[in-house]
């Protein structure tokens, strides 16, 4: 018996993207965990554009440094799929920094240690819609979060989102 995940594979050449990170150069890790830094991230989402039933849209997910430091620790960025839709590749960035859950209905990104003050890491994934789901329906319950242990706050740490099939 073969098991098979929605995550529908697409052409490389679909959905590519610049990406501006601003992250400071990378350096060997220390054998130990790094200390917090004082980084309070933030997570902006915007609302994907419409998508037929059996068609596609883009979750673009943000997370801002709001400083004032430059975080010291990995970022943990996940995109939780609303019902009736799940992620379809290429992700990006992809593959190990993007990586689908199981079922293909979450996908968790991250990105390294060093997002300076004023700068953000973001995630374009893309979104498919069951192909038996009527038009005018709202997808809801998507959700955006983020986690690392140099944000102090957790209150702005995560952003709903919502699909309209259209």
């Amino acid at each position: 018996m073969s098991l098979r995940s929605p995550v529908r594979p697409r052409s490389l050449l679909t959905g590519c993207a610049v990406l501006a990170l601003g992250l400071a150069p990378l350096t060997a890790a220390p054998a130990d965990a790094a200390a917090s830094s004082d980084s309070h991230l933030r997570v902006v989402s915007l609302e994907p554009e419409p998508a037929p039933a059996g068609g596609e849209t883009t979750v673009r997910a943000f997370v801002a440094n709001e400083g004032p430091e430059t975080t010291a620790n990995p970022i943990k960025l996940t995109i939780n799929f609303p019902r009736g839709s799940f992620a379809a590749e290429p992700f990006f960035p992809p593959f190990p920094t993007c990586f689908p859950g199981m079922g293909g209905h979450s996908v968790t990104c991250t990105f390294p240690a060093g997002l300076r003050p004023g700068r953000t890491a973001t995630a374009l994934i893309p979104a498919a819609v069951y192909e038996n789901t009527p038009v005018g329906t709202v997808l809801t319950g998507g959700a955006v979060t983020v986690s690392s242990p140099d944000d102090p706050n957790p209150m702005n740490n995560g952003a709903p989102f919502s699909i309209v099939v259209s």
